[in-house]
């Protein structure tokens, strides 16, 4: 049934879209945050979470229940994503509700658009980076809004995790606080794809608790799932021994032009941006062979597009002139596709939860569809072929992020003072660390202490202190040199190496490689050329322990998590064969080395229970890398994270520990948590990772196992036997009794 309070207007139009009557779940996310509570909505893909959020949202509008000022009750709406957001203006202002005046307010905008929304719209869809940037710094600009600021709806909230879910949490907390100013205390509606910890996870991203609604009322269409594990082929180097297995890139770009040729619309969600440039490719010159009209329907889809190209692509996708799409997550939160046939997904994408949301857009409105995953040669990748019930069976994970690392806090404190002068009550809402960190500020000079409270110093935007993308500074430009057009751009962090001078660089199906790199200027020269090859980044990395935080030892070997510091550079590259990956050729470089505090986790082994096992001296390096690589590659099945987020450094003697020493440290500044949620799993993520090296078929450990694709030393030395029998030397203790140590 209809809530009482929802106007017939509303309800007429919204059955003009076919929305009938809610279903439980909406109705019960909908009463509660029309009582003033705040909610998550944590059910299934395609259940009709919106719904929940636009109820109360749109009829506080349209009633004008509770008007704090002339332009009446307002709603902010939040997404990770521009596609996102502009889809769901798009199906707001498709109610055509006179009363709601809704506008997007993102970097796609004009100017005379922005003035509308700051003057005129109580609907308003924007981002977590306008928010921080533009929105809070200049809310006097704001006020009328935000004194009718009734509603905040963070849609896709599972998405804010590590770094940027802390940023976001921290962001949310300054608009509580900026509202707060005007008089306003907004209801927030979270609505999040099906997670552990739904309520926790809420409560920490907003900083207020939050009840959780997650019993889906919603008609399912079956669901096939299909695990696809690519074929055997010799390896390149036929005295290796071994088999590789065909690339999951080749592999979905066949699915996905044999799907597009029988009439299926289908999705290709792939890792990266430069994989959704080649399984377009690959797919469009296999359609071309056997159905030339077919090739055009098919199109890559990333992050960096300029936005005339996403805004094209994504209405050809709305009106069906595209049958086939690969893309990166940036349309896994991007566009409500109806009548979606089949997923792809190009390797696990990290996560359950991005797993279930990826392939929850097959099947819509009780529809059955297709969801396949290809399983690339990665060692998660061999685990979940060998275990499908781990995602079919198991429960989703918790979203990890801190909104407490002191790194993070540091920057929106600043901002949070800009805004508004910083009381020593504001404090609490920033974490335990709040009182050193403005200390630490206050001595450095950025903030500075008045009978009012603290205040931002400089003339410089604070805002600008954080990089919420945790890209480690503004964005790489690239630039081709010729023209001086801009092809598209590269988060800083990647930067050194993605687009050092001799990168081979993919946009839109064109290659070009990298003339030029200027890290200070944070541009990149290249120039369009068809070549064979791709290249792969070379570095070197030290870690150094600062301080341990919590140990627990297992028998002969300890298990450690604490803070670390890590020195990494980037050396070098090769550049491998396209088909075969074979190397072709090594090139130094001159790069500056990168400096990163964080946390980890580690284990280490005594020499004495080492000596017993059987390892000879000379296995150990090779042992202990190999073991670093599979555990890398495990950890994402046990936190929220993608083995992109997190590093590693394995020795066979490390100065710190005077031990065979394996850490894995979250690849962000203060941490991101991943590490953390390593160590209280560590049993279970260690004997999965065990699991995943024998369960290969290989003998010297192939990709699929030990080998990594982000190894910096090349993927030597390896050692796959030796890495099973040093987790068999920890999991023989693996009942471990904690201990804590102060620091």
């Amino acid at each position: 049934m209809w809530p009482e309070w929802v106007g017939q207007d509303l309800v007429a139009a919204l059955a003009g879209r076919g929305v009938a009557m809610p279903w439980s779940h909406q109705t019960e996310a909908a009463e509660a945050a029309w009582a003033g509570r705040n909610v998550v909505i944590s059910t299934g893909t395609a259940s009709g979470k919106s719904l929940g959020y636009l109820l109360p949202s749109l009829s506080a509008i349209t009633s004008s229940v509770g008007c704090a000022t002339d332009r009446g009750d307002c709603t902010l709406y939040l997404s990770p994503t521009k596609a996102l957001a502009r889809d769901q203006l798009a199906s707001v202002c498709g109610l055509g509700l006179s009363a709601v005046r809704a506008a997007a307010y993102d970097g796609d905008c004009s100017t005379d658009e922005r003035d509308w929304a700051r003057r005129h719209a109580n609907f308003v869809v924007t981002n977590p980076d306008m928010l921080h940037r533009s929105m809070l710094p200049r809310h006097p600009r704001w006020a009328d809004f935000l004194a009718g600021l009734r509603f905040v709806v963070v849609d896709e909230c599972h998405h804010y995790r590590g770094i940027f879910g802390a940023h976001v949490a921290l962001i949310l907390r300054r608009l509580r606080r900026v509202a707060a100013h005007y008089g306003a205390t907004p209801t927030f509606v979270l609505a999040s794809a099906t997670t552990a910890e739904p309520a926790e996870t809420g409560s920490r991203l907003v900083g207020a608790p939050v009840e959780v609604v997650a019993d889906d009322g919603s008609p399912r269409g079956p669901l096939a799932v299909a695990f696809w594990q690519p074929a055997l082929q010799p390896a390149a180097e036929a005295d290796q021994g071994d088999t590789t297995r065909r690339s999951a890139t080749a592999e979905a770009a066949d699915l996905l032009a044999d799907l597009v040729a029988d009439g299926v619309r289908t999705l290709a969600f792939v890792r990266s941006r430069r994989t959704a440039e080649t399984v377009a490719a690959q797919a469009q010159r296999r359609l071309g062979e056997v159905a030339p009209e077919l090739a055009a329907q098919v199109s890559p889809y990333r992050g960096g597009y300029l936005p005339e190209d996403r805004r094209e692509i994504e209405q050809r996708l709305r009106s069906g002139e595209l049958l086939g799409v690969a893309a990166t997550n940036a349309l896994e939160l991007g566009i409500d596709i109806a009548g979606l046939d089949a997923v792809l997904v190009a390797g696990f994408p990290g996560t359950r939860a991005s797993w279930w949301q990826q392939v929850g857009r097959a099947g819509r409105s009780s529809v059955g569809g297709l969801g396949v995953l290809v399983a690339r040669d990665d060692p998660l990748d061999t685990y979940l072929v060998n275990h499908p019930e781990v995602l079919t069976d198991a429960p989703v994970e918790a979203t990890v992020f801190d909104p407490s690392n002191p790194y993070v806090v540091a920057p929106h404190l600043c901002a949070a003072a800009e805004e508004l002068p910083l009381a020593e009550g504001d404090l609490e809402e920033f974490g335990p660390h709040a009182h050193s960190v403005v200390a630490e500020l206050e001595r450095r000079g950025l903030l500075r202490r008045r009978s009012r409270g603290w205040f931002w110093t400089s003339r410089d935007r604070a805002a600008d202190l954080a990089d919420i993308r945790s890209s480690g500074g503004p964005p790489v430009r690239i630039v081709e040199a010729a023209t001086g057009r801009l092809v598209g751009t590269v988060d800083a962090a990647s930067a050194h190496s993605s687009v050092h001078t001799g990168a081979v660089y993919l946009h839109q199906g064109d290659t070009y490689v990298v003339e030029e790199y200027d890290d200070a200027e944070a541009l990149a020269l290249v120039h369009r050329r068809d070549v064979d090859y791709y290249t792969t980044a070379r570095d070197l990395t030290d870690i150094t322990i600062v301080d341990i935080e919590r140990d627990d030892h297992w028998g002969g070997a300890t298990l450690s998590f604490g803070s670390v510091d890590v020195s990494s550079q980037v050396v070098g590259f090769l550049s491998r064969r396209a088909v075969t990956g074979d190397v072709l050729s090594e090139q130094p470089l001159d790069l500056p080395a990168r400096h990163l505090h964080t946390r980890a986790v580690w284990w280490s082994v005594e020499p004495d229970l080492l000596e017993r096992s059987g390892l000879s001296a000379a296995d150990l390096p090779g042992s202990a890398h190999a073991a670093e690589h599979a555990s890398i590659g495990l950890l994402p099945l046990f936190a929220t994270c993608d083995r992109w987020d997190i590093g590693g450094v394995s020795t066979a003697l490390h100065p710190d520990t005077g031990r065979l020493t394996v850490f894995v440290y979250d690849g962000h500044q203060g941490g991101a948590g991943f590490a953390e949620r390593g160590y209280t799993a560590a049993p279970e993520w260690l004997a999965a990772t065990r699991e995943a090296i024998v369960s290969c078929p290989c003998r010297e450990g192939c990709p699929s196992c030990v080998q990594s694709p982000k190894c910096g030393n090349g993927n030597s030395p390896l050692d796959k036997r030796g890495a099973v029998l040093l987790l068999d030397l920890l999991l023989i203790g693996s009942r471990p009794v904690e201990t804590r140590r102060a620091g």
